[in-house]
């Protein structure tokens, strides 16, 4: 048995708003509380931590990550904010130079606002790359450009559904992806992943889920996440397996057969399936991958199984076929039996407030990333610009979830947006559409319990006696504040009276907060050098 005493620094803990010090015995909060108290326990500790005043809030959990495909994309070609197609292909000619005979791979462009044209074409990346396998992903990691020699090296994905010279949608770009995922060696899969997996610890991350599926990824590296987050000192992975098969993802070590089972696409690739047609692309509606018999059986046979069923589901169309298989299912199996089930939705972005209703009744915990809106939403974004003003701002509406009664649970869905703590809780309190921001309050807890709750896991997320001791301790060099709870303001308060633990300031301009160590059931996975 380990003991160890944190004093000195400001406990986040609804156990006692005003604790400086906690007690944790192996992987468990024991106690928390005053100064005064904590000199009692100075004897029987086996380590005591002077916090110095930082805080002590609980680790946060991403609800959305693919922790592969992360690596990757931290060793790979960053092109977030490509200026245009001709930056791009310097890019890839540079890094030929720098690492000559490996494999290409890049993530986040997006062609919008190009002065010289879409994406480039595989003759175009082979003259650019000295002909070495490329895999270019687009920022919402639905649609690449390829090279003409990763097209060689399998000459399926020419002839799949979603090829479009060297533009790869679809099962063109599942096979794409896996003939770039082949061409780096297991050894280095193997280093970038535990990489990644480092630097979400770095963030105050103290758990991840990761989202596979047989598109994304095969079992091997589905069962390696998993195996990787067992290693005590690291970040825990819970994992869901995005396919119709309950007992393939039961055999894996799935938490569900959930996650990226997709129902459709994204909006930025007007793939995401929609009621209407997209407002720069008339006629076109998007993808729909499973129809409504189907998604239903597969809710039921998890339902059955006893674990979670979920889809990915973006667009109005693909939102309902979610939501109504739930319903559907909660007919077969008893209403009891699907609550209980805790199933999920990913995304879940075009939703109106009948299928909220829903979502609440049906126990539906919704996986939702604060940073699309922060990338895409508002007046001027992405999503006015592919569905028009009245839609595009209506989209993500994370207070009418909240008041209906939803489980919320923040990811990133990394690499699609990178890895992030109080970024994700400042974009959901700052969200675009004003009317769907939420407190600073209800947003953490969405980014820490409600991962854990997401996941069916109880006892974790608060910092209180008997809860997993999965904590990050971070520097804020200013008092911490309790946001007003009115939605019609942005009132902050530092008013000891409110009675409830203090947060930073996260309005725009404040500085984020620092982490200097994470601590994972008790043992420490990060510390700031």
């Amino acid at each position: 048995m380990t003991t160890t005493l944190y004093r000195n620094g400001r406990i986040h803990s609804p156990a006692d708003p005003f604790a400086t010090a906690m007690l944790v015995v192996d992987d468990t909060v024991a106690w928390v509380g005053a100064e005064g108290a904590a000199r009692t326990h100075v004897d029987a500790a086996d380590e005591v931590v002077d916090l110095e005043d930082a805080l002590v809030a609980p680790a946060f959990v991403d609800a959305h990550v693919h922790l592969t495909e992360t690596g990757l994309a931290r060793d790979g070609l960053d092109l977030t904010g490509i200026a245009g197609r001709t930056a791009l292909l310097d890019l890839v000619a540079q890094r030929a130079k720098e690492r000559p005979g490996e494999a290409i791979l890049g993530f986040g462009w997006e062609e919008d606002g190009w002065p010289d044209g879409g994406a480039p074409t595989p003759g175009e990346l082979d003259r650019a790359s000295s002909d070495t396998p490329v895999y270019l992903a687009r920022r919402d990691v639905h649609t690449a450009a390829v090279s003409g020699t990763l097209l060689a090296a399998d000459r399926s994905i020419a002839r799949a559904d979603g090829y479009d010279d060297g533009l790869v949608r679809r099962d063109a770009h599942h096979r794409a992806r896996q003939a770039a995922r082949s061409a780096v060696p297991a050894g280095r899969m193997a280093e970038l992943r535990e990489q990644a997996l480092r630097h979400a610890a770095s963030l105050g991350i103290g758990a991840v889920h990761e989202i596979g599926a047989p598109h994304i990824s095969d079992p091997a590296d589905f069962t390696a996440v998993l195996a990787l987050g067992a290693t005590p000192g690291l970040p825990d992975v819970i994992g869901y397996w995005g396919a119709t098969a309950v007992g393939e993802a039961q055999a894996l070590g799935a938490a569900g057969a959930a996650g990226d089972l997709n129902l459709d696409g994204s909006i930025g690739s007007r793939s995401a399936r929609l009621s209407a047609p997209y407002a720069d692309a008339p006629g076109e509606r998007g993808r729909a991958y499973l129809d409504l018999p189907a998604a239903t059986e597969h809710v039921v046979a998890c339902t059955r199984a006893g674990i979670q069923a979920g889809f990915h589901c973006i667009g109005d169309e693909a939102v309902r076929t979610a939501v109504e298989a739930i319903a559907a299912a909660a007919e077969v199996c008893g209403l009891a039996a699907v609550v209980g089930s805790r199933h999920r939705l990913e995304h879940v972005e075009m939703i109106d407030d009948l299928l909220i209703a829903e979502l609440a009744r049906l126990g539906v915990a919704a996986s939702v990333q604060p940073a699309f809106d922060a990338l895409w939403g508002g007046p001027d974004g992405l999503y006015v610009e592919r569905l028009g003003p009245d839609r595009g701002v209506a989209l993500n509406p994370f207070a009418a979830m909240a008041r209906a009664g939803v489980l919320l649970a923040f990811g990133s869905d990394s690499p699609v947006t990178p890895l992030a703590g109080w970024e994700t809780v400042r974009a959901a309190s700052q969200h675009r559409t004003p009317s769907q921001r939420i407190s600073a309050r209800a947003a953490f807890s969405a980014a820490t319990r409600g991962g854990w709750r997401a996941a069916r896991v109880e006892d974790a997320g608060v910092l209180a006696p008997g809860m997993l001791a999965s904590f990050a301790v971070w520097e804020v060099p200013y008092e911490l504040v309790v946001q007003a709870p009115d939605e019609r303001v942005a009132a902050w308060s530092t008013d000891p009276r409110a009675g409830v633990p203090g947060l930073p300031d996260l309005s725009p301009d404040a500085p984020l907060p620092r982490c200097l160590r994470t601590v994972v059931r008790g043992r420490t996975a990060y510390t700031w050098a």
